[in-house]
């Protein structure tokens, strides 16, 4: 722990804390740093900032923007996460984070659609009060929370492997912006651009490879650093990429509250020796 954590979440979309009580947290963790990173939205920015008032903490606006990537060679797509750092003017990311919501709103309502033979019922009233009948707010996690409550899984992941990932009946493809697309958006707000836990795509070290070479082509600033519980040779093929391609390095919990017990707010892994921070750019 050193007092930054890039990279979390509250209600707003998936995490369990809401914005306020997310920085009260943080302050208790002894974080000084903290940027709420929700997924595809900022509107627990205004409330963060005004819960750190009070406090000896500085919230760094974020958000973890779901995007596309693909190879030439075989032109298979796929999903990345961008988180945003920093942005100076917030017209333009904003702009396209409305698209975004609409996509996410859409797609959760097709997956309650897809699933509702496959079970025998219609949960998507259920999935929606989790959100307040914010139908933009809706990730994966909140469809799996809900199939756990009806009885459906026994727990979280098995609604991931059984229905709603990638290959399976009730998967949904989140076709938002390219990668490309999201770099030169966030860079128009006066942001960072950062390749959030590039190891957690369920990717071949090729790819994961490839996907750090395009990301710092497309102009992108920075990597998340694995967490330590990932194996020392994954974190040092993230260290010969960084260091390849010049790019600065980013810490972030990806933390969630309740839902991911075993993630702590702060728990962020060390900088190698060379390594620059992004929130040095700050």
């Amino acid at each position: 722990m050193h007092g930054v954590d890039l990279h979390t979440h509250s209600n707003i979309s998936d995490g369990t804390l809401t914005p306020q009580q997310l920085v009260e947290a943080a302050v208790e963790k002894c974080v000084h740093t903290l940027a709420l990173t929700d997924h595809d939205t900022m509107d627990g920015l205004k409330i963060a900032q005004e819960a750190a008032q009070n406090h000896k903490i500085k919230i760094i606006p974020g958000v973890e923007i779901s995007s596309q990537w693909s190879r030439p060679a075989t032109k298979k797509s796929y999903g990345v996460h961008i988180v945003a750092l920093n942005m100076q003017n917030l017209a333009p990311i904003e702009k396209a984070l409305e698209q975004q919501k609409r996509i996410r709103a859409e797609r959760s309502k097709q997956i309650c659609d897809l699933l509702e033979p496959l079970i025998g019922q219609d949960i998507y009233p259920d999935v929606l009060a989790k959100v307040d009948q914010m139908p933009d707010r809706i990730t994966r996690s909140h469809i799996a929370k809900t199939l756990v409550e009806k009885g459906i899984v026994a727990r979280p992941q098995q609604a991931f492997d059984k229905y709603i990932k990638e290959g399976k009946k009730a998967y949904v493809k989140f076709d938002g912006l390219s990668l490309e697309d999201t770099i030169r958006i966030i860079h128009e707000s006066g942001g960072f651009a950062v390749l959030a836990h590039p190891t957690r795509y369920d990717l071949s070290a090729t790819n994961v490879r490839y996907l750090i070479e395009i990301f710092a082509k497309f102009g992108g600033d920075a990597v998340e650093l694995p967490p330590a519980i990932e194996p020392a040779s994954t974190r040092q093929m993230v260290d010969r990429m960084i260091a390849e391609h010049g790019l600065k390095v980013s810490v972030g919990s990806d933390f969630h509250g309740d839902y991911m017990p075993w993630i702590r707010l702060g728990n962020i892994p060390s900088l190698k020796e060379g390594q620059v921070g992004i929130w040095e750019s700050f």
